[in-house]
Parts: structure tokens; sequence; C-alpha cells
């Protein structure tokens, strides 16, 4: 008969409820995982499933704490923290795509037509729909999924569980990576809006040329017919933004965390 002490037996359930909070609160806000189209069933059993496979890891790294204790709650809060940093950073990806997206469709006239968002449930114009719907096969194609898991993974021995977890400065970093997002933005819609600029140039000189022409009734479907021919054509530059938005998403969480991935993961 195998005997297990009341220490053991809350080792055990200390190295699974910490991992459980960091793997659920990125799970909750992640791209793809955190998506509203995603029940909240199965981010549920994915967190669960995780944590018991990594708990075995981290169990002998782990130091009881008592759950209902001032230790405790810093320590749960402290690892709720890194999993939404983890989640968020990776969501500001996503949010670069839409602002280009909201961008081009102002330029071509679309920015009233809107639809729901299934990542975060809310209203966006239809071009930012499409152009997350890219970005998302992308990040999938690319496995950014597997590496943000694995991320996740060497977190709890790079920022191992404890009372003490990321600091000001990264949080700052993090703040200060938000620039990136809107240069990101730009980089990506910077063809588009150009081209649309030139067409809305072109219709000025029209109207000046030729003052009794109805500029309302020609601009609107002729903007929006070259904004779809351009947004078809620049569709295949998107792919490197979105690459280097990523990767140096997972490098700032990269160093925040401490550590990172291997090389050849």
């Amino acid at each position: 008969m195998i005997a297990v002490t009341s220490m053991e037996l809350n080792t055990w359930m200390y190295a699974f409820l910490w991992p459980l909070l960091r793997v659920g609160a990125m799970f909750s806000v992640a791209p793809i995982f955190g998506a509203r189209m995603v029940p909240a069933k199965v981010r549920a059993a994915l967190a669960l499933v995780m944590s018991l496979m990594m708990a075995p890891m981290i169990v002998q790294d782990t130091v009881p704490v008592e759950i209902f204790s001032a230790d405790g709650l810093l320590v749960g809060t402290q690892q709720v923290l890194i999993g939404l940093t983890m989640g968020f950073t990776l969501q500001l990806v996503f949010t670069s795509i839409v602002i280009a997206a909201q961008s081009i469709a102002m330029s071509m006239g679309l920015g009233f037509a809107n639809a729901v968002d299934p990542q975060n449930g809310v209203q966006v114009p239809v071009v930012a729909q499409y152009y997350l719907t890219l970005a998302t096969l992308m990040f999938l194609a690319l496995n950014g999924h597997l590496v943000l898991v694995q991320l996740l993974v060497d977190s709890f021995i790079s920022l191992p569980v404890g009372t003490t977890g990321l600091t000001p400065t990264d949080y700052w970093s993090l703040v200060s990576w938000g620039s990136r997002m809107f240069a990101g933005a730009v980089a990506i819609a910077l063809t588009a809006i150009a081209s649309l600029l030139l067409v809305n140039l072109a219709f000025g000189v029209m109207s000046r040329a030729a003052p009794q022409l109805n500029i309302f009734g020609v601009g609107f479907p002729v903007m929006m017919l070259t904004g779809f021919v351009i947004i078809m054509l620049s569709v295949p530059g998107i792919t490197p933004h979105v690459s280097n938005l990523a990767q140096e998403a997972f490098l700032l969480l990269q160093d925040m965390l401490g550590g990172g991935l291997n090389d050849g993961r």
C-alpha cells in the first residue's frame, strides 16, 4: 500500500494549482485560444490538461504555500499577471491588423460596413474581419500557437512559481512595445492608403476640371472597386509584416520571462 502524507498531497496540489492560474489566464486572453468562438469549457479543459501535464515537471521546484494567506494571494496574483501578460502581448499583434484594416476601410468608403469579430466579440469593418482571418491563418501556418505553448512551458523554468514575478521594468517594456503595434499597422496599410490617396487626388483634379461631374455618384463605386483590387494585390505583402510582428512579440516575452525558446524549436 502506498502511503501519501498530507505534506506530499499539499505539494502536489500546489504544483497543480499555481500552473493552472498561469495557464488559464493566458488561455483567456491569448489569440485563437481566447477567441469568443471557443467555448469557455474548452478553454478550461485545455488549461486543466496542460496543468496536469506540467505538474510533475514543477512539483520538485514548488515551495508549498498556504493558499489562504498573504503569500498565497501574492503567488496567485503573480501567476495570473504572468499569464495575462503573455496573452495580451500576442493580442497586440492582432490589434495592429485591425487598426490597419480599419484605416483601409475608411479610405475606400467601407467604414460603415461592420461585422462581429469572433475573436473579440466587437463590431469591426468587414475589411478588418477579412484581414483578421488571413492573420489567424498565417499565425497557425507559422506554428505561432505551438511557439506560444512552448514559451508557456519554458516560463515555469525561467520564471518559476513563487512570490516574485514580472518586474515594473517588464511591464514598462510591454507598454513601450505598444508603439510597435501602431508602426506595424502603418506598415501593413501604407500601400493601400497611399494608392487610395492617389485616386482621391485624381478625383479632386477631375472635380476642378469638370465641376458638373457628380463626383459623389462616381467616386464611391470607383473607390470601392479600386480598394478591392489594391487589397487583392497587397495581400501577399502582409505575411512578412505579420511574421515580423509575431516574432518581435515572442522576443519581448522571452526577455520579460527571463528565458526563452531553445534554438531550432
